[in-house]
């Protein structure tokens, strides 16, 4: 009797301790807090997930763009040859009219493009994971700042 009864405290005591232990397939690596994750909010093994090492600020685009001054030209030299017709009848006020026009139009043109295409662009450098580097070309980096940890997605950083 007492044989069964040691036997039984044995199992019960053995089941219990077991339910305590972890087994290795839940551990990644050094510093993990079980079940997929770093502890720190970055996923344990996620290929497109890193830090941000460095935030460059470029400005502007870059790239000269010559459709806003050739369309300003174009619409300032028809408008002003259409005033000079109706208020001229010299051909060399006409012609005058037309150039200045057309010089008008054209700064008028690149004034509203670079207005509307404005902001700055950045690179922002991230070291991933697995050791990779990748630099990234956006133009918002709200939420991030050197240290961040990201996803990359899209051929964005976005902070998490």
């Amino acid at each position: 009797m007492k044989t069964g009864l040691i036997a039984t405290t044995v199992l019960a005591a053995s089941v219990a301790l077991a339910g305590c232990a972890t087994s290795p397939g839940y551990s990644s690596g050094y510093g993990n807090s079980g079940y997929g994750n770093s502890g720190y909010g970055r996923p344990a093994n996620c290929y497109d997930c890193g830090t941000v090492t460095r935030i460059e600020t470029v400005r502007g685009n870059s790239n000269p763009n010559i459709a806003g001054p050739l369309i300003g030209g174009v619409v300032g030299a028809v408008a002003a040859k259409e005033l000079a017709r109706r208020n001229t009848d010299s051909e060399g006020r006409r012609n005058v009219a037309i150039g200045a026009g057309a010089i008008g139009g054209a700064v008028a043109g690149n004034a509203i493009q670079n207005r509307t295409e404005g902001g700055n662009v950045y690179n922002v450098h991230v070291r991933m994971q697995d050791g990779r580097t990748a630099v990234l070309t956006q133009s918002d980096v709200s939420g991030l700042r050197e240290g961040s940890n990201v996803r990359v997605q899209n051929g964005q950083a976005f902070a998490y």
